[in-house]
């Protein structure tokens, strides 16, 4: 279905954009990533929300995963970018040294306060 050209939807007419009943999309609210903004109690979505109520959609009624799955599947989604910027700071050189600073110095913290009684 096309969508008319707007900043925000009311969950109405996300219902009838993308074929999720409206008691499900607030399920959704609840389980998985999906946060709309709310105004006068009202939810508004935007064009991210809809495309990731379509994944969603997709991914349990299309692909069989339980809301569990697709839950992790979204969170693994948000982690190529934490592990490139891990990866980067360890491959430079400068980077790695300064990361394993940090970490001797939390675990001389740990071990300071596990020795203390």
């Amino acid at each position: 279905m096309e969508r008319p050209a707007k900043k925000y939807y009311r969950i109405g007419e996300v219902s009838r954009l993308t074929g999720v009943e409206p008691h499900i999309l607030r399920y959704w609210e609840s389980e998985l990533h999906i946060r709309p903004q709310r105004v006068a109690r009202q939810r508004l979505y935007c064009d991210e929300d809809i495309t990731l109520i379509r994944h969603v959609k997709e991914l349990l009624y299309e692909q069989g995963y339980t809301i569990a799955g697709a839950k992790r599947l979204l969170e693994e989604k948000d982690a190529p970018s934490q592990k490139k910027a891990f990866a980067e700071s360890v491959t430079n050189p400068h980077n790695g040294m300064e990361l394993l600073h940090q970490v001797k110095k939390e675990l001389v913290a740990i071990r300071d306060m596990l020795i203390k009684p």
